[in-house]
């Protein structure tokens, strides 16, 4: 098979609906589009959330209260099974290293391990969170989880 042999699936193309070809054709005339109002004016049509001049759903909706979501702290998370499977025992890990062996993407976001899974060697751990079962995994295995 060649390139120029390629075509699109049966039933995946359709011709184009020909507009104003008079009235014996179903779209001649107004095109399909009634008689006036604005969807039949050129450029016409509403815009998204436009609810015929009703007060809008977003704008209806009361907002009050605090909402959290500018001040949240977030975090790159990481699992102590995904260090056991990457590091070496008594390896230093932080975030420089998780990154060179892709577990983070980012050496701006801070790093939170967390404790899924088993860890079965020693390892130096530096982050900016552990939350207490990572902190009790790495620590029963000999290792040392530190705050930075």
């Amino acid at each position: 098979m060649n390139i120029h042999d390629l075509r699109p699936a049966a039933g995946a193309t359709h011709k184009a609906k020909r507009l104003g070809q008079g009235l014996g054709s179903g779209t001649g005339k107004t095109s399909g589009k009634g008689h006036k109002g604005h969807k039949a004016r050129t450029g016409g049509g509403v815009r998204p959330g436009f609810e015929g001049g009703q007060m809008p759903l977003t704008r209806r909706t009361p907002k009050r209260g605090f909402n959290n979501a500018r001040f949240a702290k977030v975090f790159q998370v990481v699992n102590i099974e995904s260090l056991d499977k990457k590091f070496e025992a008594g390896q230093e890990v932080n975030a420089e290293a998780l990154k060179s062996v892709r577990l983070i993407d980012s050496l701006d976001v801070p790093v939170k391990v967390l404790g899924r899974g088993e860890l079965s060697k020693a390892l130096n751990v530096k982050a900016a969170a552990f939350s207490k079962g990572a902190e009790e995994k790495i620590k029963a295995a000999g290792g040392s989880a530190e705050v930075i």
